[in-house]
């Protein structure tokens, strides 16, 4: 049966990401904001008689990447080939881009018959971290005056600029909190946490060497207070999957990175924790 796919609103942004949550993917509390304002037109909804049947992202950073998301059928409605309309029109707009997604282990083989690669595998670490927060004054709260700064060095570690993104992700709130080694007046990383369903996300963790990434992660996760601590590693990362050990995260859950058109070739040897697997 067709049903009817439009650009879903502001507010069913929000009702997508708690679809999200139902699902077990586990977001942040504050996460739609950011993902709206790094492109308001990249949410699709498809409109059945009586409800909302399923949703799909395809957020375009610029001309030349963009990343697919929040692919989900509904769980009554699923069996019907809505998935297969939505993905049609995420396809669509996505025009010669090159396409990112972390696709569930199980979706993989689907996602390399529609032209997908298989990059590497992304791990998510979980637990309660007992960890001192470091001493020193390198690692500072984010700043508007950071700003500048903080896009170009981010651009190094994701294939386009997210300054729109980064405009509302960096922000502090109430369960969010960012912090970034400074060094002479050079970044040297930086990081997020923020509050989701069940404890706190740290993403993205982008750092020049493994000692940096340890005082982020530590500043970070003081902020947890003891609670329960998700990230998300690139599985080539050695030295990520050591900094998860040495404060007892264990793995939790599995997605494929996959692209369309040439792998970006990211450094994942400097990225400790990505940023979303909703957003890339």
């Amino acid at each position: 049966m067709q049903h009817e796919i439009r650009r879903a609103s502001r507010a069913e942004l929000d009702v997508i990401v708690e679809w999200a949550a139902e699902e077990g993917w586990n977001p942040g509390f504050d996460d739609a904001g950011a993902f709206w304002a790094t492109d308001p037109g990249g949410y699709w909804i498809m409109e059945g008689q009586d409800a909302p049947l399923g949703a799909i992202s395809l957020v375009r950073y610029d001309e030349s990447y963009a990343f697919l998301g929040f692919f989900m059928t509904r769980p009554e409605y699923r069996g019907r080939g809505i998935g297969r309309q939505l993905w049609r029109q995420a396809m669509s707009a996505a025009g010669g881009r090159i396409i990112g997604l972390d696709g569930v282990v199980a979706q993989q083989e689907n996602y390399q018959k529609a032209g997908f690669a298989y990059a590497h595998a992304n791990i998510r670490y979980g637990g309660i971290v007992d960890a001192s927060e470091p001493p020193g004054t390198d690692v500072i709260d984010v700043a508007p005056v950071h700003m500048s700064l903080l896009a170009d060095y981010d651009r190094r570690f994701v294939p386009a600029r997210r300054d729109a993104f980064l405009g509302e992700w960096l922000k502090h709130t109430g369960g969010r909190r960012s912090m970034v080694l400074l060094r002479d007046g050079q970044i040297g990383g930086y990081g997020t946490i923020r509050a989701c369903r069940t404890g706190f996300k740290i993403g993205p963790l982008f750092s020049n060497n493994e000692t940096g990434a340890d005082l982020i992660f530590r500043k970070l996760a003081a902020s947890a207070a003891g609670g329960e601590i998700f990230l998300d590693v690139p599985e080539p990362n050695a030295s990520a999957k050591a900094l998860c050990d040495r404060y007892n995260l264990r793995p939790v859950f599995e997605t494929a990175r996959m692209y369309r058109g040439p792998d970006p070739d990211l450094p994942l040897a400097r990225i400790y924790g990505i940023t979303t697997f909703e957003l890339g």
